[in-house]
């Protein structure tokens, strides 16, 4: 049975009538055979499609070939496309001497992906996914239609979670069931429970404080109007020594028992472990197939902390950091990671509250420790320790990508990989994919993260209205937060609108969030000439950080402003700035980077040197690390010796990777390897190369923003066009010195008003003299 032109599975989409298929909006180039048995198995999802079906389709009997041999052939091309494995199929099953299976979830649309619309799918044809009652094998998901009143739970179904009934008298259940029961239900790709984040955003339309207990009765209403189908009330009731757990689903519009559970767990130490079971069996009772249920199944209190103690207390963290932020969960994390060291998720918790904060280094510590505990959890949670591995410790992006694809193949509606993956995109500098990935997270759940980077790779891709279109959008859903503020006042730099500026600087004032405040304002002193009043900013932005324990951030904001210094003609305090930076936070790759890169700047050889062995030595693999900040730091060492040679010898092509995000700043990206290169290209004479980085920089305002480089591009190019002047002759001198006029024009207004006293200023005036 045909559904419809376009198929979605995992990570994939395919156009049936066009024979294309694609990942990630990325086109994949696949053979026609292959393709033709990969339309017959999505026709036919959860069904065997023998070998004597697939010749009669595909081989005619007139047409001599071998084909066993070549059928063969087809299904490992078709698999080695689609990253599969016949020992562990995620997509295609072999049925061994009868034929193949398609097991993985499908989803039919008569749009293309890329039609349908962002928000709430109103007027448009949603993806339907498949609802025959399908037994399918391997990781393949049932869908299971319930006969009352027509509404089965389908893998397009979020559940709520409501807290439990403990008439124990035991506090230690308080919060702890809920949180297991979330991360046990968590391991289904079958259905979603609605994230603690939506939960807070509906209760706040509902008019209701994030911390309201979820009774039956508010469970339902904020069900009914975040659209989920079902919400689950549990109860733990003492029965002498031993405990029952109930578990029920109810329908949110018909109130009606859609499932139900109870187990006995023998005593208070095997609660977690009879709560497991319980979850399984709900499960299954949901519709999620047998075979689904037993891959997808870590026991409960092996995929979390057989300590009650650890659990509760991590719950509460996981409370506190959806209402109030990181800061006020970490002392909870920290001390469950202290209850019971072995707790891999408590660890990624630990090491996320640190990462939010902008500790990057301290968060480093607590992935590695769930890194290496990652076996002792569900495969969820696997996948996210995995990732934020990958990401946030050794940098390997590639990798990092990789495993986020592999959860959306087997978390489909997951919209945190979704949004995750777009981040790693943007570290790659590819943010049309950045874009794609992140809105098809908006399609799943208008959710904060879905939102939250999207106008930033809108503001990389200089498309300013549609950044600041989605930003009000997010407002409009009662989203904001330090992502949004950034976008807002940098749209309102680039738009030289100061009364916005300071609206978003009255928003930081008083909050955590203030040191990115000060750190912004900073910059934007700085990209005028106003390197006093950046400089007391500076400090203002640091005192901040230290007084949030946010050391990291306050030497981020120094070695910048070491940058700036070194770039502006004032060596000396660049130096000791730099050095105020490490001293600060010495481990943190971040500042040490930027101090490397100040350091070596202001002519500090030895020093810059020495960072640069450590960074290298400390971070062989990560791929910004390798492929943007090491060439650039070396670019400008060879620079400082005069070493034009290993100028000229580089690579004139530069990777995408240079265009990418920088993780630890509140710009986008400074671009420093093209201004870099850009004086290096001066220095050796080669005007035309030296003008194309320039220009790079100026080309990309959205990804710049107030960032010093975007404010010295003006000078580069002015200083390319008229050193193309004086060696040219005729029309091209004349054109080339009618550039330069214009690019030291444009330099000179922008610092009209700049410290008189700053070298490259003094510096630009007299080269503008010279050519009047």
């Amino acid at each position: 049975m045909q559904h419809g032109r376009f198929v979605c599975f995992g990570s994939f989409e395919a156009d049936l009538h066009e024979r294309k298929l694609t990942k990630m909006g990325g086109r994949i180039s696949l053979q026609d055979q292959p393709f033709r048995i990969l339309a017959l198995l999505l026709e036919r999802p959860g069904q065997l499609v023998t070998r004597e079906e697939i010749r009669q389709k595909l081989w005619p009997r007139d047409v001599f070939v071998n084909f066993d041999a070549a059928l063969n052939t087809a299904v490992r091309k078709l698999r080695d496309v689609l990253n599969d494995s016949a020992d562990n199929p995620r997509f295609v099953e072999t049925v061994p001497r009868q034929g193949y299976r398609f097991v993985a979830p499908v989803a039919w649309s008569l749009e293309p992906p890329d039609v349908i619309s962002v928000g709430p799918r109103v007027g448009r044809q949603p993806y339907l996914l498949v609802a025959a009652a399908l037994v399918l094998a391997a990781s393949t998901l049932s869908i299971w239609h319930f006969s009352r009143r027509g509404s089965p739970i389908t893998p397009d179904d979020t559940i709520v979670l409501a807290e439990f009934s403990n008439t124990t008298g035991d506090t230690v259940f308080n919060d702890t069931l809920r949180t297991a029961l979330s991360i046990s239900l968590r391991q289904s790709p079958f259905f979603k429970v609605l994230p603690d984040g939506e939960v807070a955003r509906t209760l706040q339309q509902m008019t209701r404080p994030a911390d309201t207990e979820l009774t039956p009765e508010i469970a339902r209403e904020l069900c009914l109007r975040a659209g989920s189908k079902a919400y689950i009330v549990g109860s733990i009731d003492r029965l002498g020594t031993k405990y029952v757990l109930g578990l029920k689903a109810n329908h949110c519009q018909w109130g009606e028992t859609l499932a139900s559970e109870q187990v006995v767990a023998v005593s208070k130490e095997k609660v977690l472990d009879s709560l497991g079971e319980a979850a399984s069996n709900l499960r299954s009772e949901l519709g999620e197939s047998v075979v689904s249920v037993r891959k997808f199944d870590m026991p409960l209190a092996h995929a979390t902390t057989s300590s009650l103690d650890a659990l509760k207390t991590y719950s509460h963290g996981v409370k506190l950091f959806r209402e109030t932020g990181p800061a006020a969960s970490l002392p909870y994390d920290q001390d469950a990671v202290r209850l019971d060291p072995n707790f891999a998720i408590a660890n990624l918790a630990v090491g996320d509250d640190y990462y939010a904060m902008g500790e990057l280094e301290r968060a480093s510590e607590y992935f590695t420790k769930a890194f290496q505990l990652r076996e002792r959890v569900s495969e969820w949670e696997r996948l996210a320790i995995t990732a934020d591995y990958y990401l946030n410790v050794t940098g390997e992006l590639d990798k990092a990508a990789e495993t986020y694809e592999h959860w959306i193949e087997s978390y489909p509606r997951d919209d945190g990989a979704y949004s995750t993956l777009g981040v790693v995109y943007a570290l790659q500098g590819q943010y049309e994919k950045a874009s794609e990935i992140a809105s098809r997270a908006l399609r799943l759940v208008p959710s904060f993260g879905s939102y939250g980077n999207l106008p930033n790779y809108q503001l990389a891709l200089q498309r300013f209205d549609e950044a600041r279109r989605i930003t009000s959008e997010a407002q409009a859903h009662k989203m904001d937060g330090l992502e949004f503020r950034c976008v807002l006042y940098a749209l309102a730099f680039l738009n030289a609108d100061s009364v916005a500026m300071a609206e978003q600087q009255e928003w930081f004032r008083g909050k955590p969030e203030e040191t990115f405040g000060l750190a912004l304002a900073s910059d934007s002193e700085a990209y005028r000439g106003h390197l006093r009043k950046a400089r007391q900013l500076t400090k203002q932005a640091v005192d901040s950080a230290i007084r949030i324990d946010n050391k990291e951030s306050g030497a981020i904001w120094l070695a910048n402003a070491a940058l700036e210094q070194a770039a502006y003609g004032k060596a000396a305090e660049a130096r000791q700035t730099a050095g105020e930076a490490l001293k600060l936070a010495p481990t943190s790759p971040g500042a040490e980077a930027e101090a490397a890169l100040a350091l070596a700047m202001s002519r500090d050889t030895a020093r810059a040197k020495s960072l640069t062995r450590d960074l290298e030595r400390r971070f062989p693999l990560s791929t910004q690390l390798q492929s943007l900040w090491l060439p650039g730091i070396q670019t400008q060492l060879a620079l400082d010796q005069k070493n034009l040679a290993y100028v000229l010898s580089a690579p004139r092509g530069a990777s995408p990777l240079e265009l990418g995000t920088i993780p630890f700043t509140v710009n986008i990206s400074c671009l420093y390897p093209a201004y870099v290169r850009g004086e290096a290209y001066l220095a050796a004479s080669q005007s035309r190369a030296a003008a194309a980085e320039f220009q790079k920089i100026l080309d990309h305002s959205g990804l710049v923003w107030n960032c010093w480089t975007g404010a010295l591009a003006h000078l580069g190019l002015a200083r390319a066009n008229a050193l193309q002047a004086r060696t040219s002759q005729g029309a091209d001198a004349n054109a080339a010195r009618v550039r330069a006029i214009t690019a030291y024009t444009d330099f000179l207004m922008l610092w009209e008003d700049a410290d008189p006293d700053i070298p490259i200023l003094k510096q630009a005036k007299a080269e503008y003299a010279k050519l009047q």
